[in-house]
């Protein structure tokens, strides 16, 4: 009797549990934009905390002063990045026919057939492979249009929850103190310490490694930005804005960003003759991107995904390929701040454990 009321109780609680557990993700699904907004405004406080030092330690202002000039610096750059940047790509997109599929599509098979007439040119019979491999009807043309517009669309949504975010961020700047005052509260006594610690070392790796990623994405579009204008292609702003967004995958971005820039040069230079004019453009393009992507894989990378989290490289290139390979491309760009998370708690809870002194000692 009592084994059975024993495994009803725990049949209900299991269920309970579900259910529960259930509705709080429905709960955070339905609210994912507050989310958003909240794992934004985390990121800009991480970002303006070394300027919210700054404008305290060396310039001596007082603490909400020092928080309004961060936030002023915030969205000066935002204001300056929009009114500069986003009507150009969307003006280069357009020229592109980025933003539209059925262009996409109308490129893609002119471009195909002057490929065709090349390989003929040097005797070799395209038709029927390209028939067989039927190209055209295998490739997603909503792929390109599809992240164009995304990006935009971001952009211009993250304008109407713009003074979320920046109400959030000044109050995560202002009153961090009290936030960490909040949580002691909530800390049990014997961790409190531990905890603080944490909080506190992890505070200071993921606003050295955004800055670091803000500053390498920056590096990268300006390097591609000058290789595309060397060559003269079209659009090149719009190509090197997509390609160095796409770097924010680490190992697989600069592939993605290769093949696209190869794509978009061609497409780019359609009106012109194949042979003498868009394949060799295309193979110098590629050629620079190559040299950009070994300048952005041993300077800076290594400073960035190394130092800024004070981590080794193969250590790194080993936890976003396993998180690569369990969670895809979403994985591997959180892996590292949350490897960083994971590596100073480790510190602070199990200090004597060998594998953890080992991973840690440069923290």
């Amino acid at each position: 009797m009592n084994t059975s009321k024993t495994l009803s109780n725990g049949i209900l609680r299991a269920l309970l549990t579900i259910v529960v557990s259930g509705l709080i993700l429905f709960f955070f699904y339905q609210i994912q934009s507050v989310l958003i907004y909240l794992v934004v405004s985390f990121i800009l406080t991480l970002i303006g905390n070394p300027i919210l030092d700054f404008f305290k330690k060396r310039l001596k202002f007082n603490h909400i002063f020092a928080t309004i000039v961060t936030l002023l610096i915030f969205m000066l750059i935002i204001f300056g990045f929009i009114m500069m940047f986003i009507p150009l790509i969307l003006s280069q997109g357009q020229n592109l026919s980025l933003l539209n599929t059925s262009a996409i599509e109308n490129n893609i098979v002119q471009l195909i057939n002057q490929i065709s007439v090349f390989l003929e040119s040097h005797h070799i019979d395209s038709s029927q492979i390209l028939k067989e491999a039927n190209i055209t009807s295998k490739i997603n043309f909503n792929i390109i249009p599809n992240f164009l517009n995304a990006i935009l669309d971001t952009i211009s949504s993250f304008g109407i929850g713009l003074g979320a975010v920046l109400f959030i961020t000044f109050f995560f700047l202002k009153d961090q103190l009290k936030f960490i005052l909040g949580a002691k509260k909530l800390i049990p006594d014997s961790h409190e310490d531990q905890i603080l610690n944490s909080l506190e070392k992890i505070n200071h790796l993921l606003s050295r490694y955004f800055i670091g990623l803000l500053l390498q994405l920056f590096i990268v579009f300006l390097l591609y930005l000058i290789v595309l204008v060397i060559f003269g292609v079209p659009n090149a702003l719009v190509i090197a804005f997509l390609c160095a967004v796409l770097n924010i995958i680490p190992y697989i971005g600069p592939l993605i960003a290769s093949i696209l820039a190869a794509i978009l040069t061609m497409m780019s230079n359609l009106g012109s003759d194949f042979q003498s004019e868009i394949l060799p453009t295309t193979i110098y393009v590629l050629i620079g991107f190559w040299i950009v992507q070994i300048i952005d894989n041993n300077l800076s990378q290594p400073i960035i995904f190394s130092k800024s989290v004070s981590s080794h490289p193969l250590e790194i290139f080993l936890v976003i390929l396993i998180a690569g390979f369990l969670f895809g491309i979403l994985g591997m760009i959180v892996a590292v701040p949350l490897y960083t998370i994971i590596k100073v708690m480790g510190k602070e809870f199990f200090p004597e454990n060998k594998i953890i002194v080992l991973l840690t000692k440069d923290i």
